[in-house]
């Protein structure tokens, strides 16, 4: 344990050291991220989107400082699935002036209990705790803390052992995207390893993370939450919730991707626009919703999911990824003939059969750290690379 006195000097935690975030709700603990605006959230009173939604993916600290010591007290409240293995903590990652050079995590918090079976939830409170970085440069730098994607989190205090001022504007472009549990980050080794985070840093860019695991639901008031975030490029990554949770029929999904793409375009009407698939998940390709937790091997410690559709139902309008891909690229191609900022990926560029068969899904929904890299690294090359819809053109 490191006994080093500090003579600490506490900062408030306000916007202007607070990156990723929508808004900040004041707490009697501190202060608590938001990815959605209040607003939004009064709209519908979920308590899966409610987690997701304060689950601060992308959210981190940015603060220049000559400080050799930083500390951050935190309240974490961690969900754990009643019958399921008991989940890994949160990472908090550090990087200086752009590089990871830490990681920590805390301890106490609360614990929400969640059965899925009944669809029932309780909490289970405990303390904050506290997390330190030691030894670092005794030189002005930058300074950015990651949040843990997985677990709420709120911030207490802000102790360090000189001043602190808000990062300044490196004149980056902002990348707003929105998506499911696989944009928010589910099984990545850390918060700046989720493949959004990952493709923001080869893209150079500071990334607004609107991935909400199980709630990618084509809500129009996240598309309107979209739509009044200042942001220069933007991605919507559409399908795999709605098979989950088998919510609409394909009557009803054209129509509303439609509404979500111009609503955001009320807003943003000439930013380039990327529309993205859903990546390879062979129990929903050509199999409807919804998934359903299989405990078969729970003993042993591991929870998939299975579909519990039947592919006959197709016929019927009941969606499956593959009929998701086929109408997205249809209305994209529609839309783009009047927009010419509006571009379609097929997610099986980012993550697709062959990848499947080098890096399956361990619970059958959800990649591995080494698949939100994979998707990373695909969606950086394909988004940001020379020939991409996020790359400047000139005539």
């Amino acid at each position: 344990m490191n006994t080093t006195r500090h003579d600490w000097i506490s900062t408030p935690i306000t916007e202007d050291i607070v990156r990723g975030a929508l808004e900040l709700e004041r707490t009697p603990q501190g202060v608590l991220p938001h990815r959605l605006p209040a607003w939004a959230r009064a709209q519908y009173s979920d308590g899966q989107l409610a987690m997701a939604e304060s689950q601060p993916s992308g959210v981190r600290l940015a603060f220049r400082t000559r400080a050799t010591a930083v500390e951050l007290e935190t309240l974490r409240t961690k969900p754990s699935y009643e019958g399921a293995p008991l989940r890994p903590d949160g990472v908090y990652d550090l990087l200086v002036d752009g590089e990871l050079t830490g990681q920590a995590g805390v301890s106490g918090g609360n614990v929400l209990h969640i059965d899925m079976t009944t669809g029932t939830a309780n909490l289970e409170p405990g303390p904050p705790g506290t997390l330190r970085f030691d030894e670092l440069p005794a030189r002005d730098k930058d300074i950015e803390i990651w949040l843990p994607y997985n677990e709420t989190t709120q911030l207490v205090a802000l102790r360090t052992d000189a001043p602190v001022e808000p990062a300044p504007d490196r004149g980056r472009k902002v990348w707003l995207h929105h998506g499911s549990s696989i944009s928010h980050g589910s099984n990545s080794a850390s918060p700046t390893t989720t493949w959004p985070a990952l493709a923001a840093s080869l893209g150079t860019v500071e990334l607004i993370n609107l991935g909400l695991g199980g709630s990618a639901l084509l809500d129009p008031f996240t598309a309107r939450t979209m739509r009044d975030t200042p942001a220069d490029l933007i991605s919507v990554k559409i399908g795999i919730n709605l098979v989950n949770a088998d919510l609409m029929r394909l009557r009803a999904f054209t129509p509303a991707v439609h509404g979500f793409l111009d609503t955001i375009r009320e807003g943003h009407p000439t930013a380039p626009l990327l529309v993205v698939s859903p990546v390879h998940c062979p129990i929903h390709e050509d199999t409807p919703g919804p998934s359903a937790p299989d405990f078969s091997d729970i003993s042993e410690g591991t929870l998939r999911f299975r579909a519990a559709g039947d592919p006959a139902e197709r016929a019927v309008g009941k969606l499956t990824l593959g009929v998701i891909r086929e109408e997205l690229a249809r209305i994209v191609a529609q839309r783009s003939a009047d927009d010419p900022h509006l571009h379609y990926l097929d997610g099986n560029d980012l993550y697709g059969p062959e990848d499947y068969a080098e890096l399956p899904l361990p619970d059958q929904l959800h990649p591995d750290p080494a698949g939100q890299r994979r998707i990373g690294e695909n969606f950086a090359r394909l988004a940001f690379g020379a020939d991409g819809p996020f790359v400047a053109k000139t005539d």
